[in-house]
């Protein structure tokens, strides 16, 4: 597994960093870094997820009754799931097994079905290996509907279900598009911005196609939103999940840690 990269930043503190997602609530640990460090956390999503209707839905041709077992990457998809499901009006049976990244995405199923956790599955730690160590055990008996967005579906777990072999079909049900961020990034000097799926750096050039990344700090979630960082030319400093940082909260922390930021009294 790849080891955590730190980098300190040069010459000069971190006073601002811009987290491309939704702010969350007061709880989160991203808030203790700013009472912690004393450095400005600005949120905003660089993305949003239209769901796709079930009119064209019924393009792919795919009867999602006749899989026995669905995985699960994030909340969005169990949403866009039993939508169009309602939408096709079907009736999902009580049988069906449901694989997901998270213990928190797999309680999610909460809101939509009756939660038994002799159907319900999740990895260990939230990364894709202990989820698809998971499936592993399961594979055999199981015909699984990968439900994802259009334009992302993470190639770390399609290509592990094509080469091991597991009957398996990609179900798109959203997809995701670039949001308006230009007001966020419009004349501000941001010492670090964290991405967390390939389609946040996207958008990155869809708000700023002449965006140059200067002296800022890139961290970013998952192989492949590392690889098209790398691919945009940007260099890329903060790479998670990795042994001792599981999360961004953590990198982060590692990260203005390395870069000398003093903590409050």
């Amino acid at each position: 597994m790849d080891k955590p990269v730190v980098k300190k930043a040069a010459a000069k503190s971190v006073k601002r960093i811009l987290i491309t997602q939704p702010k969350p609530e007061e709880k989160s640990p991203y808030f203790e870094l700013t009472r912690k460090y004393n450095v400005e956390l600005v949120f905003h999503p660089f993305i949003k997820l239209e769901g796709i209707p079930a009119r064209e839905f019924r393009k792919q041709k795919i009867d999602i009754a006749a899989y026995s077992a669905v995985i699960f990457t994030s909340r969005n998809a169990i949403d866009h799931f039993f939508r169009t499901c309602e939408e096709m009006k079907v009736a999902i049976s009580q049988e069906t097994k449901y694989f997901c990244i998270t213990e928190a995405v797999a309680l999610y199923l909460q809101k939509f079905i009756q939660y038994r956790k002799r159907k319900v599955f999740y990895g260990a730690d939230g990364t894709n290996k202990s989820m698809l160590d998971v499936i592993n055990k399961h594979k055999e008996h199981e015909r699984f509907l990968y439900v994802c967005s259009e334009n992302q579906q993470d190639s770390e777990i399609t290509n592990w279900l094509k080469n091991v072999k597991v009957e398996h079909q990609l179900a798109f049900m959203y997809r995701t598009v670039s949001n308006d961020a230009k007001e966020v990034l419009a004349g501000k000097d941001y010492d670090v911005i964290c991405f967390f799926t390939p389609s946040g750096v996207k958008s990155l050039f869809d708000n700023e196609p002449a965006y140059q990344q200067n002296k800022t700090q890139i961290g970013a979630f998952g192989s492949s939103t590392a690889k098209a960082v790398e691919e945009a030319g940007l260099q890329l400093q903060i790479k998670v999940p990795a042994p001792q940082t599981p999360s961004m909260v953590a990198a982060l922390e590692q990260y203005l840690a390395a870069n000398g930021k003093k903590k409050e009294a």
